[in-house]
């Protein structure tokens, strides 16, 4: 049946692009100039009666051209155009040359890499006991792109890339078994986070003290870094126009936020972060997360830490409106813990409780409840009343996935230099072993 999407011209190489993946190279479209988000209906309808910016034919034309030609023989083929094989070994060349290939096939992330040699390759693949063909996972950029299957081998060569000593091996696969990209693709620049808990953290020399955000740890840096190599190279994700639309980007995608939790520093009572997604202590394990943003806060008052807090997430506002994620150095938590609160749970459960939704936000996003308002029912009536810049006694969190109902969550790293902390809309994707790849 003959279809003609509507799609706004900075898409085009994204949707030609997956026509052809999909086994439609002629796929009929028309092109609305970009952006139509918040533009009002007159423009929107000059669009419609204007010239395709991408033919220069005039829409209409193109539309009713596009639903009244009868389809063509090779548009009525079925199945998906396979991508081809990429040889597993390049022809010599001087290492000069070498650099300069992988910088032109966009195989790195911009900075010089490793070359992934035989010999450095089969360095890496005797830190596990997987063989070099055993597949690890799948990944995609995102729906509606392809997922693409990698082995242990492939993953191999993209730690070497990125610096990765073989002890970290382990660390790296199961990242990759999750088939989470790092380089997710939307039009809002996503950055990710791995926050490693258990024994491999000391086994590898993670930093978790001073600094443990920062480029200050071979371990920290280059297991991040080799998560956003596999995205490219191994899961399709960050070719920009095509399968990485972020519009203006994140710094944070060059290492991902990558960390160890501070265990031994954890207040008495306060569980790991991996024994809260129900692993052992015993165990090691890689957490994952997603999201847009981090506030670095350092601000005192004689207001109680987990006060101002709270205050902070109550008027914190992002595009995910449920969760958060607070990383709080040891001096922070530690005086949260003496405040009364035994668990890393029981100061979430308050945060939920007790932060409120700044009115113009509140209102923004509850039509209905403003509608009922204005006819004077209650409580909502009241919450008018208020006023712009007034709190609404709503909590917008306690929607969390899985076992975490609060969506908030809690970890702590840092090296006790001073109370800071940092909170975002980070939220957690899932949580991967890392004995399972040793």
């Amino acid at each position: 049946m003959p279809t003609v999407p509507v799609i706004t011209q900075s898409f085009d190489e994204l949707v030609t692009s997956i026509a052809y993946k999909k086994g439609i190279p002629g796929m009929r479209m028309v092109f609305t100039p970009h952006p139509v988000t918040d533009r009002p209906p007159d423009i929107c309808r000059r669009y419609i009666e204007g010239k395709d910016p991408v033919s220069g034919k005039p829409m209409i034309d193109v539309i009713v051209s596009g639903l009244t030609q009868p389809v063509a023989a090779e548009d009525k083929q079925t199945g998906l155009i396979a991508r081809p094989p990429r040889p597993r070994l390049l022809e010599p060349m001087t290492a000069e040359k070498l650099d300069q290939y992988f910088l032109d096939n966009d195989y790195t992330d911009g900075f010089p890499i490793v070359l992934p040699t035989e010999e450095k390759v089969a360095a890496m693949l005797k830190a596990t006991s997987h063989r070099p063909d055993e597949m690890v996972g799948k990944m995609r950029p995102s729906d509606p792109h392809e997922a693409w299957e990698y082995t242990v081998e492939m993953v191999a060569v993209n730690a070497v890339m990125a610096g990765a000593k073989p002890e970290y091996f382990p660390a790296i696969l199961a990242m990759a078994s999750t088939g989470v990209t790092s380089l997710f693709s939307s039009t809002s620049s996503f950055a990710r986070m791995a926050v490693f808990n258990g024994p491999i953290a000391k086994e590898i020399k993670m930093n978790s003290g001073i600094g443990a955000m920062g480029p200050f740890s071979h371990a920290n840096s280059t297991i991040g870094r080799a998560w956003t190599l596999i995205s490219k190279n191994l899961g399709g994700s960050g070719k920009p126009g095509e399968t990485y639309l972020g519009s203006q980007g994140t710094p944070l995608n060059f290492s991902n936020i990558c960390f160890p939790e501070a265990e031994s520093e954890l207040p008495k009572g306060w569980s790991p972060l991996h024994v809260q997604k129900g692993f052992k202590p015993s165990d090691s394990v890689v957490s994952l997360f997603s999201g847009w943003s981090l506030n670095n806060v350092a601000w005192f008052s004689s207001m109680p830490i987990h006060d101002v807090i709270r205050g902070w997430l109550e008027h914190f506002f992002s595009t995910s409106v449920s969760q958060a994620t607070f990383i709080l150095d040891p001096i922070v938590a530690k005086d949260i813990a003496a405040a009364g609160f035994a668990t890393k749970e029981a100061y979430a459960d308050y945060l939920v409780k007790n932060t409120g939704t700044p009115a113009w936000l509140y209102w923004q996003t509850r039509q209905n409840e403003l509608k009922k308002a204005k006819e004077g029912v209650e409580p909502f009536a009241g919450y008018l009343k208020l006023g712009d810049n007034g709190v609404i006694p709503v909590s917008r969190f306690g929607r969390g996935r899985g076992k975490n109902r609060s969506g908030i969550e809690i970890i702590v790293t840092g090296g006790s230099t001073n109370a800071y902390w940092f909170g975002g809309d980070f939220s957690h994707v899932t949580s991967s072993s890392i004995d399972k790849w040793r």
